[in-house]
């Protein structure tokens, strides 16, 4: 009985010390606000963010955050059940699979990806839209700058979306990975190119002229969808663009997504603008990133002016 009670109390000891040490080994990984869960997440995708950062310029630290915020690590209803780690909706365009989920309206539905890669992809590819671009005048090292751009362009409605994102990168030293020039992950698109190109219409090209960014209408365009996939509402698109609220968009109609400058150029600066056959007043406005009213002014033009070919005009 003596050896059993020995044994027993041995038993009991080990125990104890085994989660003594447990304990002690969970206050090392927690002691500076660090999660392992985190951790791993950030060992497991952080080539796939790398190897997006070289595919789109974005940096590796915000992609990461972002995943680990939106998806919790990777343990989120939205993550588990349809690999969607950046918690992004379906929108018009959207017309693969979907999954619903109740965020700030009940039942929204959210893009179902058959890969965690394909949900990594399609995120870059979501921040190429136009409201996003101001993004990409900012340097790849400039986190906080990217943060802060990812709020105010309406990422998410969350205020504290920033402060949030930066504590993470810095938290988890996720700056790092910004330095990286190659990815070593030789990861092949090809196959998730496809699937996304089917599932979801492309976005359209945005440029920039004149400190503004603008975008060409295409065939089938209107001012409500191209309201949703830039972030600039209809009024505001017609208002920037001097059309009237009944306008009909055409293919080739160019159309800035903020309020004009007065003038055109630095580079225009005693350049006069020689009419062509075809052009008017307005697309020689659009043209030059300017006010229409403006062009009117500067050259002391009555507003039922209608340009005749080699009229010469000042824009600057």
């Amino acid at each position: 009985m003596e050896i059993i009670h020995q044994m027993r109390e041995n038993m009991r000891w080990r125990v104890l010390l085994s989660g003594f040490l447990w304990a002690c080994l969970a206050l090392a990984v927690y002691a500076d606000g660090r999660s392992q869960l985190y951790i791993d997440y950030i060992n497991r995708y952080k080539g796939m963010a790398v190897d997006q950062m070289i595919r789109y310029k974005i940096p590796a630290s915000i992609t990461l955050a972002q995943g680990l915020l939106e998806s919790g690590a990777g343990t989120s209803t939205l993550a588990r059940k349809a690999n969607n780690h950046f918690g992004i909706k379906c929108g018009r365009a959207w017309k693969g699979p979907y999954v619903l989920q109740d965020d700030d309206a009940r039942n929204e539905k959210f893009r179902k990806y058959r890969s965690v890669e394909e949900s990594y992809e399609d995120h870059s590819r979501f921040l190429q839209q136009a409201r996003y671009s101001s993004l990409f005048d900012l340097s790849m090292k400039d986190y906080k700058g990217w943060a802060r751009g990812l709020k105010r362009c309406g990422y998410a409605t969350n205020p504290r979306y920033a402060s949030l994102l930066i504590d993470l990168i810095e938290r988890y030293d996720l700056d790092q990975f910004d330095k990286h020039k190659s990815s070593k992950l030789h990861y092949d698109y090809s196959g998730i190119d496809r699937q996304l190109d089917s599932e979801s219409l492309p976005s359209h090209l945005v440029y920039h002229n004149n400190e503004n960014y603008y975008i060409i209408a295409r065939a089938g365009d209107s001012f409500d969808l191209l309201a949703e996939e830039t972030g600039v509402s209809a009024r505001d698109i017609r208002k920037f663009n001097e059309l009237p609220k009944g306008y009909v968009l055409q293919a080739g109609d160019v159309l800035y997504l903020e309020r004009k400058r007065k003038k055109a150029a630095k580079k225009y600066k005693n350049v006069p603008h020689v009419v062509v056959a075809g052009e008017s007043m307005y697309t020689i406005a659009q043209r030059y990133g300017m006010r229409l009213e403006s062009l009117y002014e500067m050259n002391n033009l009555p507003a039922d002016y209608a340009v005749q070919v080699g009229d010469r005009l000042r824009i600057r």
